[in-house]
């Protein structure tokens, strides 16, 4: 666990400020369908730094990744190029630094124990950064696939996190203080059986039909978002719950008081190209 996430979830921190002050910019990404899948088209830019992530997102992929991809970086004074990354593994690690940013500021209980859904890339990236920011060393692992989750338990215990796979999603959700979902399910992939306190980063979907965590457990949650512009169109977990958006909070706008709310906290990040901005720049220093 050697990728510094604190020091990535700070600098998250900090674009999203710069957005607030005009000094970074992002338009909403390009989607275009492809066959099997989605090619994402996401540009960003401060004074110093402009990127382009181009990645494609193919949820049947198995002997394949499922996101492919890289981010090429470029110093904005003069276009530069300074580096080419790969966007699998940046956008792992600053999904995981957005998610463990936000249970910095709103999670009641951030030492765990943790559940995790999914046994993929970014359920490992979440693992490590909750881990390595908040003190996690309980994990539960829930995924389809009973062998990636053995796997990646027993990687997670050579790095020193107690991990344990669990097959009865009802009962994973039921005693955990803190709750990833890091798959490419469509449909809700834990019953609503979510404690009072308990923290939830919904990861995966990022389509406006596909929803990996209940309308119940959105309905009595508070609700925060990554960007709620591009939540509007893409959080799919809460565009099939039919929330009130006014009541939907952005990570900007708790970043210097965060609030204490009363019962579960739901956070959905869809990705946004300021935080592969963030990302970029620190691989890059």
């Amino acid at each position: 666990m050697l990728f510094d996430y604190l020091r990535l979830s700070e600098a998250v921190a900090d674009v999203l400020r710069a957005r607030k002050a005009g000094t970074a910019v992002a338009p909403e990404r390009l989607a275009v369908p492809v066959p099997g899948g989605v090619l994402l088209c996401m540009p960003a830019a401060d004074a110093d730094v402009a990127i382009v992530k181009n990645i494609t997102v193919h949820p049947g992929n198995r002997e394949l990744p499922v996101i492919q991809g890289e981010v090429l970086v470029l110093h904005a004074a003069t276009g530069r190029k300074l580096a080419v990354l790969d966007a699998r593994e940046l956008t792992a690690r600053r999904t995981a630094a957005v998610s463990l940013l936000a249970a910095r500021l709103l999670a009641p209980c951030p030492a765990g124990p943790l559940c995790l859904f999914g046994a993929g890339v970014q359920a490992r990236a979440h693992a490590e950064a909750f881990a390595q920011g908040l003190g996690v060393t309980d994990v539960v692992i829930v995924s389809r696939t009973h062998k990636r989750a053995e796997g990646l338990a027993g990687e997670l215990a050579g790095e020193g996190i107690a991990a344990r796979v669990e097959t009865d999603a009802a009962a994973a959700v039921r005693d955990a203080a803190m709750i990833v979902t890091a798959t490419t399910s469509r449909e809700p992939v834990f019953p609503d059986a979510v404690r009072g306190d308990a923290f939830v980063a919904a990861v995966g979907s990022f389509t406006p039909g596909a929803a990996e965590v209940p309308a119940s457990l959105v309905s009595r949650a508070a609700l925060f978002v990554d960007d709620r512009a591009s939540a509007r169109v893409e959080a799919g977990d809460f565009l099939r719950a039919g929330v009130d958006w006014d009541a939907v909070t952005p990570l900007e706008d708790i970043l210097d008081a965060p609030p204490k709310p009363a019962g579960p906290v739901v956070f959905k990040t869809v990705g946004h190209a300021l935080f592969d901005l963030a990302a970029a720049k620190l691989a890059c220093a």
